[in-house]
């Protein structure tokens, strides 16, 4: 963990300097939201201890999302191991849908007694949430009711926010103002098409909500605010970098005068300290940090690199480099050098070739490989052109399908295969009850199906079903037998909803047992953090602790982890250490591959605020990375695609 403020002193080889000001809130960064989530349960756990001496109540401002399950689920284990009370505990939470039944999936209520009241010791009367289930007439005094249950309480000692991507702190969207009180608001079109993933559908997704409003948010003593994941990074920027704006309401906070912000790595890596460090001061230079300068003043003037001059390097704040590098020549062959041993036509090492300015092994010349996809799609639309490389080139390939991926199908489209089967039945003269009595339980569930219910266990296999061969029809498209096709069904994912279960023993025996079996030379893996639910983050968490827990077998000391990018994001030029060259006849036999994935063509369930179909996200992100090779000074590809090495 590091924390970084505008009033951060840094020590560089005994030179004591102050880091130019650009965070307007205080900021405190992790390597990972686990430790931040950790750190600061028990910071409240502390505080409630602390009041708990001085028989005094403590209130605590408690917010939904993923962003918070972490703390709750740290101030869970303590009430049950360390003894922790809530018995002085008062909670107002932040919002809630409007209308919403307290007893509905999405419901803000189920979510609290989920995730913590159920499991707790604290008195129900002392539980305040929302009532999204009121008439509309009666919203009004409820809201001027639950203002003046805090303000006669003393107000909110601790509040926890996350931060929407349009900027909002609770449901205050953009507009809300300075003054707001606790009130019914409109939600943002974002906000909406965030929550599809907790809905099924837009059009599920209610108009309304009542939130606390900025005022009263505002009013508490402390405001914790956090932001995991890279999809957060832009707003992260405008809230803590930029002017205070109606419009991204959580730059309200800079006004406050005990305020931090949790971030991660991803959700740090557009503020200036962390994707500029040169401007903000002096700099510790390293190899990585050199790249990333160079890259970026080449990008930002839009000149290759073994173009730039001092005079380049000079005027753009990096003229430590060139007292160092004595020239801009020397700084930018070195850097060229770098990002052409990145490319390869041979992402599974070239056989008989000097290895040791490429990114992969030459020996053994044919490796045995892992591609694990999260869900039964990522394989083909991330690395299918490397999917195809490594298959012609003769290495022994294996695929494995680590979710089900049975809550991405459309309801309509599970209907016309339940009803294929049992037409098919009766075409071929087969008469089974149990089939036809199933086909029809699972059409009258559709058909009266509404937006709280989750799948019954039937058709939730029926989806498994359709997305497994999918994976199949992809996967042998690019040449595996069926031998090399595994489908890992992790038990973690199978709630039949968005929220999944955490991962057990059980979810890292199957990963681990696959690994022992192949034995494996190279590993890839979904890197994509901003997945928009989470599951490629909770996948690749489980990979890292089955490397980590077999990591004494002889296999692993000659295995590299390669990790790539999902349909929404890339490596960053300057991070990437392989980069696989496409042709267009490639780049068009990837895109037949995705196409066999018909269920998440067109329309897919959760296609995040992207309206692009996957196979057209997939292509314009490959292009554009063999486009900025281009730009800065490189030969010209089709599409590129790209990898990092995770190095344990």
């Amino acid at each position: 963990m590091s924390t970084l403020s505008s009033k951060t002193p840094i020590n560089v080889a005994g030179l004591k300097y102050q880091l130019k000001t650009f965070e307007k809130i205080q900021i405190k960064l992790w390597d990972n939201p686990d430790d931040g989530a950790l750190h600061l349960a028990r910071y409240i756990a502390l505080c409630i201890r602390q009041k708990q001496q001085e028989n005094e109540h403590i209130v605590l401002g408690l917010a939904t999302g993923s962003s918070p399950i972490k703390i709750y689920n740290e101030l869970v284990r303590m009430h049950r191991e360390e003894g922790l009370s809530f018995n002085n505990v008062i909670t107002f939470n932040l919002d809630e849908y409007y209308p919403m039944k307290p007893d509905a999936n999405q419901s803000y209520v189920k979510f609290m007694n989920e995730f913590l009241f159920n499991h707790i010791d604290i008195n129900p009367a002392n539980i305040h949430i929302p009532n999204g289930d009121i008439p509309i007439e009666y919203v009004e005094n409820f809201c001027q009711e639950y203002e003046k249950k805090i303000d006669l309480l003393g107000g909110i000692d601790i509040q926890i926010l996350g931060i929407g991507r349009t900027g909002h702190i609770g449901f205050n969207e953009p507009g809300s103002w300075l003054s707001s009180k606790t009130r019914l608001v409109k939600l943002d079109h974002l906000t909406r098409v965030d929550a599809v993933k907790d809905f099924g559908k837009e059009e599920n997704v209610p108009y309304r909500a009542i939130t606390m409003g900025i005022n009263t948010i505002l009013k508490a003593r402390q405001i914790f605010i956090m932001a995991w994941g890279s999809h957060k990074a832009d707003i992260v920027k405008q809230t803590i970098e930029g002017e205070v704006t109606e419009m991204i309401p959580a730059t309200y906070l800079q006004g406050h005068q005990n305020v931090k912000f949790y971030l991660d790595a991803a959700a740090s890596s557009e503020l200036t300290k962390v994707k500029t460090p040169w401007l903000a001061g002096i700099c510790v230079w390293d190899d990585k940090l050199i790249a990333k300068a160079v890259i970026w003043l080449s990008l930002k003037l839009k000149k290759p690199l073994l173009k730039l001059t001092d005079e380049d390097y000079i005027n753009n704040g990096l003229s430590e480099l060139i007292a160092e590098y004595n020239s801009a020549y020397s700084l930018n062959i070195r850097i060229f050098n770098k990002l052409q041993h990145t490319i390869t036509g041979w992402p599974g090492g070239k056989p008989n070739a000097d290895d040791s300015h490429r990114p992969e092994r030459a020996n053994p010349a044919k490796k045995r490989i892992i591609i694990f996809s999260p869900h039964p799609d990522d394989d083909v639309i991330s690395m299918g052109g490397t999917f195809l490389r490594l298959v012609e080139q003769g290495h022994e390939v294996h695929v494995a399908y680590q979710v089900s991926g049975n809550i991405a199908v459309h309801d309509i489209d599970a209907w016309r295969y339940a009803e294929f089967m049992g037409d098919f039945a009766k075409a071929i003269g087969i008469e089974h009850p149990e089939l036809y009595k199933i086909v029809n339980k699972i059409s009258k569930f559709i058909d009266k199906k509404d937006s709280n219910e989750s799948d019954i266990k039937e058709l939730r296999l029926l989806k498994g079903i359709i997305r497994r061969e999918e994976a199949r029809s992809g996967a042998m498209y690019c040449g595996l037998g069926e031998k090399n096709i595994h489908f890992l069904d992790m038990p973690f994912y199978e709630t039949g909803g968005v929220r999944k279960n955490k991962l057990t023993d059980v979810d890292y025996k199957i990963l681990i047992d696959l690994l022992n079996d192949v034995k494996p030379h190279q590993v890839y893996a979904a890197g994509d953090l901003a997945d928009p639910h989470g599951t490629h983050r909770v996948c690749l968490e489980a990979i890292f602790e089955a490397f980590e827990r077999t990591k004494n077998q002889k296999w692993w000391n000659d295995c590299y982890l390669w990790l790539y990018r999902g349909a929404w994001h890339e490596w960053p030029i300057d991070e990437i250490e392989m980069a696989v060259p496409i042709s267009p006849d490639e780049l068009m036999r990837k895109r037949k591959a995705i196409f066999m994935h018909q269920s998440q063509k067109d329309h897919p369930v959760f296609p995040g605020d992207d309206s692009r179909e996957f196979w057209q996200r997939a292509e314009d992100r490959n292009k554009e990375t063999a486009h900025l090779y281009n730009v800065l000074g490189l030969a010209e590809y089709e599409a590129m695609e790209a990898f990092v090495r995770w190095k344990f």
